[in-house]
């Protein structure tokens, strides 16, 4: 397994698993504890998501709040999809900001998202299956959703493909609108 660390936001991290091809199909293991823990990535799982999407769907901006904040890590089973980490710890120097990683069945790479941060991902193929393991469960008096189109984030998708996204997403908050919940809160940010 290879890990990537380099990012300009810390904390995010790229799993590149081996990938074994022969004439029956492919074999990756998707998940080693052990062999995570020894990259230091120590984190216990409390439940697994699994979604199907269309070519052009958008799901996200969304995090759980504290005391339910959720980390991911997330891969794609099937399909294509471009995976989105945004950076909505309270103080921290790069609050607002994005990373994003391809997401492929074929190279069966996975993405670590921390507790904090927003998730995001837009499906690129038709009936794509994303996988996340969550370290906490989902609660929904703690779900926070950021408005995919936020000019204060600027994801930058993929040119050509319009996105689906749905009702609640379309009705989620500004960054600035978030911010100020924080502060409200009596929370940080820069």
């Amino acid at each position: 397994m290879k890990v990537n660390k380099d990012f300009k936001i810390k904390g995010l991290i790229e799993f590149k698993p081996n990938v074994h091809n022969d004439s029956r199909g492919q074999f990756i293991e998707t998940f080693n504890e052990e062999l995570l823990r020894d990259h230091g990535f120590d984190y216990h799982f409390k439940q697994d998501n699994q979604s199907i999407s269309a070519v052009g769907v958008f799901r996200g901006i969304h995090l759980q709040s504290d005391p339910y904040a959720q980390g991911k890590l997330v891969r794609v089973a099937k399909g294509i999809a471009i995976d989105y980490a945004v950076d909505l710890r309270p103080g921290s120097n790069t609050f607002g900001q994005w990373e994003s990683v391809l997401l492929t069945a074929d190279k069966g790479n996975q993405f670590w998202v921390p507790p904090g941060f927003g998730h995001a991902f837009m499906a690129l193929e038709d009936d794509t299956i994303f996988c996340y393991k969550c370290t906490e469960l989902y609660a929904p008096n703690h779900q926070v959703s950021i408005r995919w189109d936020c000019p204060d984030i600027k994801l930058s998708l993929p040119i050509g493909i319009i996105p689906t996204i749905s009702e609640k997403d379309e009705q989620g908050l500004y960054l600035t609108e978030y911010a100020s919940t924080i502060n409200n809160k009596g929370g940080s940010f820069i």
